[in-house]
């Protein structure tokens, strides 16, 4: 997570350009130009949204039409997906939703204590949020714009959300067309920059639902029930080993086994990368703290979920000592490995960001800090300028990264500006 000190410095600025601006553009009742810290998108929806919006509204008003939840094509997949985003809604200190192609809010989750800061401001089923009902926000410029987005603190237009960054990726169906957005939103100290792929991710995973929907929707039903799948069905299925998985957990998070995708809501996740690093394994006792640490949690509920993803890797992980009885293939494991033997430039190439980073788990966040420090590490005692540059992508406020990518380059060096532009965004936040 950004440092807390950088994100104040960058939500004062923006509340300070805020002010400034937003009543000019009220007075004015035109486009006026853009310059920084706010970013040309957003100035520009300012102004779009001040005619029908009051930027001192408290919440979003209602949608005039019925609940469309249960009729929505998005209804299937979101459920296949709830389990993953409740764990994650609730895991990380988010809200989730998901709108329909106006912008209408449809489905909520997330903690108790989130959704009812939420509910204030009517984030919630029902509430409107497209840009002509409140302005700018994550969710109306993804719509407009077809693309993921991020609004953060003082860059929403209504005053009652500078609290809260949120992020966006937009549904599209089959066709192409935009059936609504997934929002993962916030308080503004707990924005993070890789929060952007893990919505996208999910996006991703509702799209492949509507589309495995739609092919079902083709299909001639079996006598007595769903058709059975291939595997299943073949001879000698029953008998065949489990194919090794592959894990990627470096900034965003897939897994696969056998080159099939494999959905694991995020305490599976974060048990199989625990047994990915530390192929000796785990005693109970160990791997409960490195999951929850102090937390109060029932010996059940720790069983339950290892049992789950035992069940959900065809019985991969043994039972007296907790460690995987199937082959892995982990990136994060493949950084460890590089680091190891000095190969700077594979553990930079592998290395997209941190390990599970919405993850808290006290496990988790060790092993996170340790790859961290030794590909960070790595890239500052290396001469070669373009470890800098790759690293500098994943970490944007690494004010250390880019001014080594400075000394690195040479005057005549076209990259220098890649570098001296990331050096100037840590200045400026």
């Amino acid at each position: 997570m950004a440092e807390r000190s950088v994100l104040r410095e960058r939500r004062t600025v923006l509340e300070h350009a805020w002010a400034l601006r937003v009543p000019r553009l009220r007075a004015a009742g035109r486009y006026a130009a853009a310059g920084p810290p706010v970013r040309p998108e957003v100035t520009e929806s300012w102004a779009r949204s001040l005619p029908t919006v009051d930027p001192g509204r408290e919440s979003a008003p209602p949608s005039a039409g019925q609940d469309r939840w249960a009729g929505s094509p998005l209804y299937g997949p979101v459920t296949g997906l709830a389990d993953e985003l409740h764990s994650i809604a609730e895991d990380a200190g988010f809200v989730a939703a998901v709108t329909d192609e106006s912008g209408t809010i449809m489905w909520t989750c997330g903690g108790r204590v989130m959704r009812r800061r939420a509910e204030r401001v009517n984030f919630a089923p029902g509430g409107r949020w497209d840009e002509p009902a409140m302005g700018t926000n994550a969710l109306s410029l993804a719509l407009r714009t077809g693309r993921p987005s991020t609004v953060f603190s003082a860059e929403h237009l209504v005053a009652a959300l500078h609290g809260w960054v949120c992020y966006c990726a937009p549904i599209h169906g089959p066709g192409g067309r935009v059936l609504g957005v997934l929002d993962l939103s916030t308080t503004w100290d707990r924005s993070h920059p890789l929060a952007l792929p893990t919505v996208r991710t999910l996006a991703s995973a509702i799209e492949a639902g509507l589309r495995g929907e739609g092919s079902r929707q083709g299909r001639p039903a079996a006598a007595g029930g769903d058709v059975p799948s291939a595997a299943a069905s073949a001879p000698g299925a029953a008998a065949a080993a489990p194919a090794g998985l592959d894990l990627r957990c470096l900034g965003t998070v897939r897994v696969t086994s056998g080159g099939a995708p494999l959905r694991l809501p995020p305490r599976q996740l974060e048990i199989l990368a625990l047994l990915a690093l530390e192929p000796d394994g785990f005693s109970p006792e160990r791997l409960r703290e490195a999951l929850y640490g102090c937390r109060p949690v029932t010996a059940s509920t720790f069983k339950a979920e290892v049992s789950h993803l035992r069940r959900a890797l065809t019985g991969g992980v043994a039972t007296r000592r907790y460690a995987l009885t199937r082959p892995i293939v982990c990136d994060a494991g493949e950084v460890l490995r590089a680091l190891e033997r000095g190969d700077t430039a594979t553990a930079v190439d592998l290395y997209r960001g941190p390990l599970l980073p919405l993850s808290e788990a006290p496990g988790v966040v060790a092993w996170r800090d340790q790859l961290e420090v030794g590909v960070r590490e790595a890239v500052l005692a290396a001469a070669r300028p373009e470890y800098a540059l790759r690293y500098g992508e994943r970490a944007p406020y690494d004010a250390e990264v880019h001014q080594h990518a400075l000394r690195l380059l040479g005057p005549g060096d076209v990259r220098r500006g890649i570098a001296a532009s990331r050096l100037g965004a840590t200045r400026r936040v």
